[in-house]
């Protein structure tokens, strides 16, 4: 299994960027799916997650800006991020909680980084 995420870059404070992570390989069922985020030098946060049937939960930072959404479909978790602020600064890394074909075991697999960056 595996997690590719896309939709880092650069964005000015008050703009927008939206992040793409998608899982693919040998998965009977994605249960959860998140995104945490990373600072150099401090410990990696969850911004936000969503369960499979959509509910979803927001760190307090983010409430109101960011929005968690899922394709069941194409295993795909996607983070719409507004008002960005130059403290969303960080690398961000998508997460699933994965059963794989032929096991009755979940396993939390995680995505490379990406890196989204805050400045004018």
């Amino acid at each position: 299994v595996q997690l590719q995420a896309s939709g880092g870059g650069l964005a000015q404070p008050g703009g927008s960027l939206r992040l793409s992570c998608a899982a693919s390989g040998s998965i009977f069922r994605i249960d959860d799916m998140e995104w945490h985020r990373q600072v150099l030098g401090k410990q990696r946060e969850l911004v936000a997650n969503i369960s499979r049937g959509g509910l979803t939960n927001y760190a307090d930072s983010v409430k109101g800006r960011f929005t968690i959404s899922r394709d069941n479909a194409r295993s795909t978790v996607f983070l719409q991020m507004n008002s960005l602020k130059p403290d969303d600064t960080a690398v961000y890394y998508c997460k699933a909680e994965v059963v794989p074909i032929g096991t009755f075991v979940q396993f939390d697999f995680w995505g490379e980084g990406t890196l989204v960056t805050v400045s004018s």
